[in-house]
């Protein structure tokens, strides 16, 4: 009768934490910080796309982006040059001394350039503008693919804490029945010893897993930007999301990417830049008109003085600007190529992992936790015969643990799996 209460005891333990495995895990009282209340995938994401540092940085820098845009698309590149001159003048009069008296004159001056510069420049303003646009749109979307991972590890945490605390349950409860059994004699001394090992080892990966789920926490905490007192706690569920597209039409969309758009902007940026320095080797004129008064009071004379200069551009001749913007071209357009190759090869890859790891949960939960369920029943069947022994129950007991530990890790590799792709 009593190996028959310890059989039923044992199965209906394993049978309970199968079937709350995937329950959220409760706060514990005991936690070392407070921690925030229950944490929606939805609430994550939005307060990634708000407080992380690095993507409010990168909208910080939209206003040089637009300033450099104001300044493209100015009439002129320079100021116009306003000029102003008096001067005293003495004439000597013969036998009279010398007469005195003042001339002055005011002009201004523009720098006009006449190789089209000012198109290639607003030209090269724009696209750097909508490089940055997309890179922000990049640095939002990995801030919130980061934080979706992190809150999926926490969420596998903490149901891998709640397994294993109903491990620590079954196999202590195991073990304090075989000492009874034991003191009794109805079990041996190597059955006490065994379920007692099995015990310590049920508190150990409790204690493992439930330092990996503060350590996830505080990884989620830090994303989040959150108060270093504060461990979010995530609510929701582990489970297969429904394939929206095959492999062409992710293939299609990569074009898309905002980080393929960012460089194929930045490739138009450096090659309106690579025309800008090569229109800069035709100098500027500077055209000006200045007006002034000369000569005695009796009779001044009013001067009105058109002018253009030129620089001869015969020793500098923008060389080096240009061979800089020629490399900088080169390089962005290597850059896109490679990310776009990079990019297409992580997709097909992505794809097939995603694929196989889809196949692997299935299996789990279509043929593997059935027959250990079943094996649940059949042993404790079986031991309530007395057609096996302890040994033969820890063992089922451990696989069936084990299937669900593997169900949890192979959860959260497909989530991670999902959120790169």
């Amino acid at each position: 009768m009593r190996s028959k209460t310890l059989a039923i005891a044992a199965a209906l333990c394993v049978c309970s934490a199968i079937a709350e495995a995937q329950s959220p895990a409760p706060v514990s009282p005991s936690a070392p910080f407070p921690e925030l209340g229950p944490l929606t995938l939805e609430k994550a994401l939005r307060q990634a796309s708000i407080a992380n540092p690095a993507l409010r940085a990168k909208r910080a820098q939209l206003s040089a982006v637009q300033g450099a845009q104001a300044d493209a698309a100015a009439f002129f590149r320079s100021n116009p040059e306003l000029s102003a001159a008096s001067t005293r003048r003495d004439v000597p009069q013969t036998g009279v001394g010398s007469d005195r008296y003042r001339e002055w004159s005011a002009g201004i001056s523009q720098p006009i350039e006449i190789a089209g510069q000012r198109g290639f420049r607003r030209d090269a303003t724009a696209a750097a503008a909508a490089a940055l646009s997309a890179e922000v749109n990049d640095v939002e979307r990995q801030a919130r693919a980061d934080v979706a991972e992190r809150f999926y590890k926490v969420l596998a945490l903490q149901q891998r804490v709640e397994l294993e605390e109903r491990a620590v349950s079954l196999f202590a409860t195991t073990a304090d029945a075989v000492q009874k059994r034991r003191a009794a004699g109805e079990d041996t001394r190597l059955d006490a010893n065994v379920a007692s090992v099995e015990a310590e080892r049920a508190r150990n990966q409790l204690a493992v897993a439930q330092e990996q789920l503060l350590d996830a926490r505080s990884d989620l905490a830090a994303k989040l930007q959150l108060t270093p007192q504060t461990l979010p706690q995530a609510f929701g569920e582990l489970t297969l999301s429904p394939s929206a597209a095959n492999l062409s039409e992710l293939l299609g969309g990569a074009a898309a990417n905002p980080r393929l758009r960012a460089l194929a902007e930045r490739e138009n940026a450096a090659a309106a830049r690579l025309r800008l320095e090569r229109a800069n080797r035709y100098p500027d004129i500077t055209a000006g008109v200045s007006v002034g008064r000369e000569g005695p009071g009796t009779g001044r004379e009013r001067l009105t003085t058109f002018s253009i200069s030129v620089p001869l551009p015969l020793f500098n001749r923008n060389r080096g600007a240009i061979g800089q913007a020629l490399t900088d071209r080169t390089q962005a357009e290597l850059d896109r190529q490679t990310t776009t190759r990079d990019l297409q090869g992580s997709v097909i890859a992505l794809f097939a992992k995603l694929n196989s790891l889809e196949a692997r949960v299935r299996r789990l939960q279509d043929s593997v936790l059935p027959a250990l369920e079943e094996n649940q029943q059949l042993s404790q069947r079986s031991r309530g015969a007395g057609q096996i022994g302890l040994l033969e129950l820890i063992v089922v007991n451990r696989q069936a643990l084990d299937a669900r530990r593997d169900l949890i890790d192979a959860m959260t590799e497909y989530q991670t799996v999902r959120i790169a792709l």
